[in-house]
C-alpha cells in the first residue's frame, strides 16, 4: 500500500521522540500502532485468542514476536527480524520470546509502553503479570499518540481516498431509502452502496431516524419503517488502505419540520464557526467553545461529551473537541468537527460531522462538503 520509505520516515519519527525520553525500546500491543509502524493489515485481529507483539528499539528496524500464522503476512513489510512461535500456547504464548527480545534490545535501559487514553494491552493479564515480573515497562509518555497525530502526506491522501469512497455512498443514499423501507434495511443496504464505491470494509455504521431527529448516535438499526417527516441520519466510517472516513448525513423523508430545519442550520453554522478556529496555534478547546456556543450558548456541550475528534488508522484517536482538552492544533492533525443540537426543545437531537486537515494557515476538507439543506427522501 505504501512504499518503505513511508514506514522509515515514520520509524525516524517515533524513534528521535525515544531518544529524547531516554527509552532504549518500546514494546508495541495494538494493532494501529503495529500497522502505524509496518503496515501490517490484517482482519485477523478479529479474533482475539492470540497476541501479536512488535518491538521499537531506539535505532534500527522494528522486531516482530508474533505467532506463527502471521510471519508469511508480516514478511511483506519492512520488518527484516520476525520471531515466531506457534499460537495458542497454553503454557507459554510467546512470553518467553518477547522477554527475551526486550533483554537483547534494550538491556537495562528504560522499556515502554503506550499507557494513555485510547491504550489497550492486547494481551491476556496472567502474561502481562508474568512480563511484568521480569522486567520493569513504564508508559511511554504518549510517543507513539503524538507521533500518529501529526499524519504524512500518504495517511492524509488514503483518510482523503476514504472520504470519497464515503460522500459516494451518501450520494446514492436516496436510491435505497424512502418512507417505508425499514432502518434496518436501509443501514444493510448502505453498507453495500459503500462496498461498491470501493470500500475495503465498513467497520462502523449507526444512526437513528425519527421526527425529531434521534435519540442518540451510536445505535444500532432497529425494523422500525421511514415514516414521512421523518429525520434519517447514517454516520459510517469507512475503511480504504487500512484509514477510516467518519462523517455522517442527515436526511428528510418527504418535508421536514420546521424544528428540524432550523437544527440543520444551526448545525451548518456551529460547523463553519469550529472551521474559523481550526488554524495551527490554537487549542482543542477552542474548536469546542468556538462550536458550543452556536449550538448551546456556552453551556459545555451535549451529552455526547464532544464535539468532534482525531481520526486516521482508528475511527476515533488523538484529540477531543471538549474544554478540557488543551492540545495545541498542529499542520497534519486530520480531524473531525461533529456539533450536535436539540430538536423540538429537546424531544431529540440532531448531529453533524465532517473531516478536515489542520494546514499551514488553516484547513482543508476532506469529506466532500454539506448540501445547504436537508436532501429530501422520497415518499
Amino acid at each position: 500500500m505504501f512504499p518503505p520509505k513511508e514506514f522509515l520516515t515514520r520509524i525516524a519519527g517515533v524513534q528521535s521522540r525515544m531518544q529524547a525520553g531516554g527509552f532504549a525500546a518500546l514494546l508495541l500491543t495494538q494493532d494501529a500502532d503495529i500497522r502505524y509502524l509496518t503496515g501490517f493489515l490484517t482482519r485477523f485481529w478479529e479474533s482475539p485468542t492470540r497476541p501479536w507483539y512488535l518491538v521499537l528499539p531506539a535505532q534500527g528496524l522494528p522486531i516482530a514476536v508474533i505467532p506463527s500464522i502471521g510471519a508469511a503476512l508480516m514478511g511483506q513489510s519492512i520488518v527484516q527480524d520476525i520471531r515466531t512461535w506457534s499460537a495458542p500456547d497454553y503454557h507459554d504464548d510467546g512470553v518467553s520470546l518477547v522477554i527475551e527480545t526486550l533483554r537483547e534490545v534494550a538491556g537495562s535501559g528504560k522499556i515502554g509502553t503506550p499507557h494513555g487514553i485510547e491504550s489497550h494491552l492486547r494481551m491476556p493479564l496472567a502474561d502481562w503479570a508474568r512480563l511484568s515480573d521480569a522486567l520493569e515497562i513504564v508508559g511511554d509518555d504518549a510517543i507513539l499518540r503524538a507521533a500518529r497525530m501529526i499524519k504524512t502526506p500518504a495517511e492524509i491522501d488514503a483518510i482523503r481516498a476514504a472520504c470519497a469512497v464515503a460522500g459516494r455512498a451518501f450520494e446514492r443514499a436516496p436510491e435505497i431509502a424512502k418512507a417505508g423501507t425499514p432502518l434496518s434495511e436501509v443501514f444493510r443496504q448502505f453498507q453495500i452502496l459503500c462496498l461498491q464505491e470501493g470500500a475495503d470494509w465498513v467497520p462502523y455504521l449507526a444512526g437513528g431516524a425519527g421526527a425529531d431527529g434521534y435519540a442518540d448516535v451510536i445505535s444500532p438499526a432497529n425494523d422500525t419503517p421511514l415514516s414521512q417527516g421523518d429525520i434519517l441520519m447514517l454516520d459510517t466510517g469507512v475503511i480504504k488502505n487500512g484509514y477510516f472516513s467518519d462523517f455522517d448525513r442527515n436526511f428528510a423523508v418527504g418535508a421536514p419540520k420546521a424544528d428540524a430545519e432550523r437544527a440543520y442550520e444551526t448545525l451548518l453554522n456551529a460547523m463553519q464557526a469550529g472551521e474559523a478556529a481550526l488554524k495551527p496555534g490554537n487549542t482543542a478547546a477552542d474548536v469546542f467553545h468556538a462550536m458550543d456556543r452556536i449550538c448551546t450558548g456556552g453551556a459545555g456541550g451535549q451529552s455526547a461529551g464532544r464535539l468532534g475528534h482525531g481520526l486516521g488508522l482508528q475511527l476515533t484517536e488523538g484529540l477531543s473537541f471538549i474544554a478540557g482538552d488543551h492540545t495545541v492544533l498542529e499542520a497534519g492533525m486530520v480531524i473531525t468537527l461533529e456539533p450536535g443540537v436539540s430538536v423540538s426543545g429537546g424531544a431529540g437531537l440532531m448531529v453533524h460531522e465532517d473531516d478536515y486537515v489542520i494546514t499551514d494557515t488553516g484547513w482543508e476538507r476532506l469529506s466532500p462538503a454539506p448540501p445547504e439543506q436537508l436532501v429530501r427522501l422520497s415518499l
